[in-house]
């Protein structure tokens, strides 16, 4: 080998870059474990001490820990626990914003159509663009005066522009909405206080990732994030001026609201029971609970702004009746504007029972023709969390000299008029002081109420951060314990090392010295992996793991290729200098492995391009696995053989008991394929008609949507039992299996999946706690069973939520994903082989690899111990088979190649079967270690990434087969009879 000082000498620097790298992450954990001791289990109180030594030196005195921590190896939410969420900014808000609120019908039409016709992998701006072609058929325009030519636009769009250049420019104003997002999204969470905080935005879906690892609290997290902080100031009517309005729209709603008609024991004498009631009719059986579609809702009167009090769970009912038209025409002339909004829930105990009920106050604002409030957050400068004058958390704002002035005169309306001013944060009213000394002036303002320390921290962190620009929803979620966490890295560890050592003993075993060699390579393989990842700042996750893992098993591939192609020259009679210098050169070895490598890339590349989240950093781990082991595996193992040919030293590359494996094999694989297509047609006519026609697949929310719970019991539970009290609870089927142990199950519903919000999840969650809670001790609460903390042993352990929206897009994203793996490795195969009858058998294989693969899960999802769901780590998986099936085929390809164009004799299946039978030793020792390691993975990999692990295991297994059996005879029974003549006279046939 040429230049191996100059290989030596990258290979020291890039070990002594990796080693320097990693010592972050080293340094970066010791600190971390300082801070959870110090700490003694309390997060906050770790959070505070990482804070407060963020800007100290704690590395070579020269590194703080804040730069020490942004240079380590990061762990993903599966190995580190924490919240990450999805949030889909509002498109449809943004283009109402930028219309000015048009009332145009066919743009509110298209907006409409737009949410109901979008379809997989499609934005919703260019669903609209569709839409509004449509229903627009060219006799409106964007560009009209009530549609995007108005004042907020002016200067970018006028009358004149076409609609092409119109959508140019909305696609730059949503671009900017999202940016702004990123920016409030982004500032809200740096003050949340998590370390290592991630925010990413999607490309152009205009969707961003949040990433919290080690965050705990999932509501509070949740409402954070997806707030959009639009702060309001209004004034308010008080509770007097609307109870004609209320009496009267309950006595109309009486002829159109069916009520339960059963006459039931009046309410106590309260105050909302006088208001019900007159002298008169009392008695009568109208004021009884029953008869009464509004009054029933209520709990009772308020009193000062506060017009009544209900239960949340009624909100819903009684906004519906508020804003219904024949309702809304009884409101006086002077309130006809008027906007109702309901309060921050309050928590009551009764005294006697000591449980728990909520209410919301019910406020009617003083609205305009617009819907304007009088006065918006965008005053606001500084917030800040404090305590009021009874000593309960408050919030205290300060506004600009503008905000200050219209605030003095709303204060001073509200003192003569001895009303209020409601305070509202997206159409929740947190407070409605009166005045009571006159006009403020100075432009300083309080939010109190009842809150939770915690809450006024969050809420004076998102009015200083400002309001997003549109709606966020989230869309996806998926929280994980620490626990979880703790347990997944063990089981990664294990693994690992375990893989590791059972590679390394194979390879001693079967290719004795030369076997070190390569162990040599492959450990500095892994230094220079987890190198590239720590300089990168790449996020290691479990699926990273077993790509990690993976890598152990190709890592020796090369080195394989090499070491049977040296034995062949050898026993050719060839010394060992020859011997080396032909097996490492591009006609002996080296051809096989670029093109076996570069379909892996392909495939790897595609996987990376349309996967997400975690199955992006098995992607990632794979690729740069690649990359590292390439270079190790024929550089750095050659300085070891170069070494031993230099110094006269015997290497046979096998051992005593190994050197003639393989060796003289002369099976006929062409002459079985009639048999073989057989075999073969009947599994992949079998596995399509269990796909389509019997037991379909078991699809996972990432392709149909819904939510997922991996929730431990104290005792085992009986899935079944949970299921049917969970369906019931929940009004809709509730999957329910065991997940691992028989006291753990996984649940899966889709409830209220097509809707968005962070009040419903919370409601799936209390639904979910409420029917569970009977299976865990007294001391088992709502906070305990939902959020996650260090040592949390029962409970929901891991949840996730895929929104109908994303999950379309998952599901069109894999679909191509798997389409375009296969066609673009077929392409790289026509330009490498320089003949289509290869492509179209490396097809064939991979066809029958993903139908076998799909086929036995299929048979099989509903009877495994594991879960065997469809789901992008499926995906990751069909698609890595795709990458190892092409390669044995490529290694048997490549033989065939180069027997043709040399001067081996025989008719051409002699040729063929030749080639397969001389390259077996290779194919057989790729897979095996390949099998090898994903046996060990499959093991002790953990219940999580389980399923994952046995598509590939399966798939590994049938790309051996389908390379020997299906994708040469096809090769063969492809190619012309005017080429197979000419082969055979060119071989002496």
């Amino acid at each position: 080998m040429q230049n191996k000082g100059l290989v030596k000498f990258f290979a020291i620097l890039f070990a002594l870059v990796s080693i320097y790298s990693l010592s972050f992450t080293f340094v970066a954990n010791k600190v971390k474990e300082d801070a959870k001791n110090f700490a003694g289990g309390n997060p906050v109180k770790e959070v505070k001490y990482l804070d407060s030594i963020g800007k100290e030196k704690v590395f070579l005195d020269f590194f703080t820990y804040n730069e020490v921590k942004d240079k380590q190896i990061n762990k993903g939410l599966d190995l580190e626990g924490g919240i990450n969420v999805i949030l889909q900014i509002s498109v449809k808000d943004v283009l109402k914003q930028l219309s000015n609120n048009s009332k145009n019908p066919v743009f509110n039409k298209s907006l409409e159509d737009a949410k109901r016709d979008q379809v997989g992998n499609q934005s919703y701006l260019d669903a609209f663009f569709v839409a509004f072609d449509k229903n627009s058929n060219g006799t409106v325009k964007l560009a009209s005066p009530d549609i995007f030519a108005n004042r907020n636009l002016q200067g970018q769009i006028d009358f004149n522009m076409t609609d092409d250049q119109v959508k140019k420019v909305l696609v730059k104003k949503l671009d900017e909405s999202v940016e702004s997002a990123f920016g409030v999204l982004r500032s809200r969470i740096d003050k949340f206080g998590v370390t290592q905080p991630n925010i990413v935005k999607l490309g152009q879906t205009g969707r961003i990732l949040i990433e919290l690892p080690g965050a705990k609290d999932v509501d509070r997290i949740k409402k954070l994030v997806s707030s959009k902080a639009e702060l309001e100031f209004w004034e308010t009517y008080k509770a007097e001026e609307m109870m004609g309005f209320l009496q009267q729209a309950n006595e109309a709603l009486k002829a159109t609201v069916k009520t339960d008609e059963k006459v039931v024991a009046a309410k106590p004498a309260d105050t909302l029971t006088k208001l019900l009631t007159d002298d008169k009719v009392k008695d009568s059986a109208a004021a009884k609970k029953g008869n009464n579609p509004l009054f029933d809702k209520f709990i009772s009167q308020g009193g000062g702004p506060v017009l009544v009090v209900a239960s949340p769970k009624d909100t819903a009912t009684i906004n519906s009746y508020l804003r219904r038209p024949e309702i809304r025409n009884l409101l006086p002339a002077d309130k006809r504007y008027a906007k109702f909004a309901w309060g921050k829930p309050d928590v009551n105990v009764d005294e006697k029972t000591k449980k728990e009920t909520e209410s919301v106050g019910l406020y009617a604002l003083k609205g305009n023709r617009d819907n304007v409030a009088p006065m918006s957050g965008g005053v606001i400068v500084d917030a800040r969390d404090t305590f009021d004058q009874m000593g309960k958390p408050a919030v205290s704002m300060q506004m600009n000299g503008a905000g200050a002035r219209v605030w003095e005169e709303l204060t001073g309306r509200a003192f003569t008029q001895k009303s209020c001013i409601a305070i509202a944060l997206d159409n929740v009213v947190y407070s409605a002081p009166g005045v009571t000394s006159g006009p403020i002036s100075g432009g300083r303002s309080e939010i109190t109420g009842s809150f939770e320390v915690a809450e006024t921290k969050d809420l004076a962190n998102v009015l200083r951060a400002g309001k997003l620009p549109a709606a966020a929803e989230i869309i996806q979620s998926e929280v994980v314990g620490p626990s979880l966490g703790a347990i997944a890295i063990n089981a990664g560890l294990i693994s690992s090392i375990v893989g590791f050592l059972m590679v390394c003993l194979w390879m001693v075993f079967y290719y004795g010295r030369a076997g070190w060699y390569a162990n040599a390579a492959l450990i500095l393989n892994l230094l220079f992996l987890f190198g590239v990842m720590a300089s990168f700042g790449f996020v290691l996750t479990l699926p990273g793991i077993a790509g990690i893992v993976l890598t152990l098993g190709t890592a020796v591939d090369a080195n394989i290729i090499i070491y049977e192609r040296a034995k062949e020259e050898l026993r050719d009679g060839k010394t060992l200098g020859d011997a080396v210098i032909t097996s490492y050169g591009w006609k002996g070895a080296m051809r096989s492995i670029i093109d076996a490598n570069v379909t892996h890339v392909l495939t790897g590349t595609i996987l990376y391009v349309f996967g997400t989240g975690l199955v992006q950093g098995f992607a990632l781990t794979l690729l740069i696995g690649i990359v590292t082991s390439l270079f190790t595996s024929i550089f750095i193992a050659r300085i070891f053989i170069d070494r031993d040919i230099a110094h006269n030293r015997k290497l046979t590359f096998s051992t005593n008991i190994t050197k003639n494996w393989f060796t003289g094999f002369n099976f006929d694989f062409i002459g079985i394929k009639k048999w073989t297509y057989l075999f073969s047609s009947v599994v992949v006519v079998g596995s399509l008609i269990s796909i389509f026609f019997v037991n379909g697949l078991d699809q996972g929310v990432d392709f149909v949507g819904g939510r997922t719970f991996q929730v431990r019991f104290e005792k085992p539970v009986e899935p079944t039992q949970v299921s049917e009290e969970l369906s019931k609870a929940f009004g809709t089927t509730v999957e329910a299996k065991v997940f691992g142990s028989d006291d753990q199950l996984k649940l899966t519903t889709k409830y209220k999946i097509q809707e968005e919000g962070v009040e419903v999840d919370k409601e799936v969650n209390e639904k979910l706690f409420a029917s569970l809670k009977k299976y865990y001790g007294a001391n088992q609460t709502y906070e305990k069973f939902i959020n996650s903390y260090d040592g949390k042993k029962f409970g929901v352990l891991q949840s996730s939520k895929v929104g109908a929206a994303i999950s379309a897009d998952i599901k069109t994203n894999s679909f191509w994903a798997v389409i375009g793996a296969m066609l673009v490795v077929a392409l790289y195969l026509v330009i490498s082989f320089r003949k289509w009858q290869y492509s179209l058998g490396a097809l064939a294989a991979v066809f029958h690899d993903v139908v076998f693969v799909l086929g036995i899960y299929s048979l099989l999802y509903k009877y495994m111990p594991f879960h065997m769901e469809m789901d992008q780590h499926f995906i990751a998986a069909i698609l890595t088979v795709i990458g190892y099936s092409m390669n044995d085929t490529v290694i048997v390809f490549d033989r065939i190649r180069e027997f043709l164009a040399g001067d081996r004799k025989g008719h051409f299946k002699d040729v063929v079967n030749a080639s397969i039978n001389t390259t077996l030793s290779r194919t057989l020792n790729t897979s095996l270690t390949m099998i090898m390691v994903l046996l060990i993975m499959f093991i002790f990999g953990g219940d999580s990434i389980r399923g994952f692990i046995f598509a590939m295991l399966v798939g590994i297994i049938v790309g051996t087969y389908s390379s020997l059996f299906i994708a040469t005879p096809v090769l063969v029974d492809t190619m012309s009879k005017e080429a197979i003549e000419d082969i055979e006279k060119r071989h002496g046939n």
